[in-house]
């Protein structure tokens, strides 16, 4: 239920109240000038300035915003009340309005006590007019205060329940909001790196290999001015002009923490990135004299960090965390290794119905072997999680082997 539809019947509440509160006036005027009471002027003056100090409450700002305030203006009428009610009777029915008033303004803890008092006065009130006691004149000012406080009381209950579940919506909503943006901007990077693979492992390889051929077939041509040479020497730089721009898709399409940047720096920017919105300390590690990798690699050696530090932050309530790359003479490696409460891979595996972990670590996984790495994740249940991944330095590496460009 939203809140703001309870502010119509709440705006029907104050509406009811201010006819009761004239109603009852009138009538202990008329009872009081019907009855014959030698006080009935009293009673008159004393209604109509009661009536005029609460038409003075909702033309004063304060009173609706200030506690204390409405707490000075509820004892001027409460006093003008009590004067009423000393010249007659019938004043101990303005208390059911009072009580309504006592418990919208001022807050519970006050509001409560306040009610108290006021219907002993009423009792009070009521009992020296007849002259004698009866069970009847407690049970109706007091029925009247418990009606008052449970009316209250409730509406307070469901209009704060409202609130919650409108926040809670409202919550949900922008949750939803950022899954959508979140798996856009997934789809856009994923469709990027899908592309930037495509390109390199097609069409930069196939005019690599081109290239290579027509510089094989430029050496085979005898050692004299022919008709070939020439053809051949513009396929060469044709070939080698559409290698360059293919290249230079496949950087554009990179992912854009690797833009401008080498794959240390990116990593070490991650880690200062997840370090400053988790609060977990990542320290980041470079081993080994950096060279030259091909941007496939690249990208899946950042995803598959970013993937290790999200797991670490949202899964393993881990206090340290530790990103190392190396830089080897065989092989070139990334390790990432957290103090958290481990897991079973076992367990996870069954789970996920992987070989060694859920959906995250699959993807891992498949990411490194497609590009023929390695990958291994070692676990067990309060003992950190350690992950790692290699690819061969004649695969990673940008100038081997023939053929294979960047």
């Amino acid at each position: 239920m939203n809140p703001h539809t309870l502010d119509r019947p709440l705006r029907v509440l104050r509406v009811c109240l201010h006819l009761l509160l004239a109603g009852l006036l009138a009538l202990v005027v008329v009872r009081a000038f019907l009855d014959g009471l030698p006080r009935a002027p009293f009673v008159a003056v004393a209604a109509v300035l009661m009536g005029a100090v609460y038409a003075a409450g909702p033309l004063l700002p304060r009173v609706g915003r200030s506690p204390r305030a409405a707490a000075g203006w509820l004892a001027v009428l409460g006093a003008v009340w009590s004067v009423l009610l000393c010249l007659t009777p019938e004043g101990v029915w303005l208390a059911f309005p009072l009580f309504f008033l006592h418990l919208h303004l001022l807050p519970t803890r006050w509001g409560l006590p306040v009610v108290a008092v006021t219907t002993a006065l009423a009792i009070a009130g009521f009992i020296g007019h007849q002259g004698s006691f009866t069970i009847g004149m407690v049970i109706g000012p007091t029925l009247g205060a418990a009606v008052a406080v449970a009316t209250v009381l409730g509406y307070q209950a469901l209009h704060r329940e409202s609130q919650r579940r409108q926040e809670l919506i409202e919550e949900l909503r922008a949750t939803r909001n950022d899954l959508a943006a979140a798996e856009r901007s997934a789809g856009v990077l994923a469709e990027r790196e899908r592309l930037a693979r495509e390109i390199h492992d097609t069409l930069a390889q196939g005019l690599s290999s081109i290239q290579l051929l027509l510089r094989a077939a430029e050496r085979a041509l005898p050692d004299r001015p022919g008709t070939a040479a020439p053809h051949v020497a513009r396929a060469r730089e044709a070939a080698q002009d559409n290698l360059t721009e293919a290249r230079r898709l496949v950087h554009a399409l990179a992912p854009v923490e690797l833009e401008g940047s080498s794959l240390p720096a990116a990593l070490r920017r991650l880690c200062a990135t997840t370090q400053q919105r988790s609060g977990l300390p990542v320290h980041f590690h470079l081993s080994g004299e950096p060279f030259d990798v091909p941007t496939p690699y690249e990208v899946a050696l950042l995803r598959i960090a970013q993937s290790a530090l999200a797991n670490a932050v949202r899964h393993a309530a881990a206090s340290r965390a530790e990103v190392t790359l190396s830089y080897m003479d065989t092989r070139l490696a990334l390790d990432a290794v957290d103090d958290g409460i481990g897991f079973d891979p076992a367990v996870v595996a069954s789970r996920a119905g992987g070989e060694e972990g859920g959906f995250g670590l699959a993807a891992m996984r498949a990411r490194a072997r497609s590009l023929g790495g390695t990958w291994t994740v070692e676990s067990a249940p309060g003992q950190g999680t350690a992950l790692a991944v290699s690819f061969p330095r004649d695969v990673a590496h940008g100038t081997a082997p023939a053929g294979e460009g960047r």
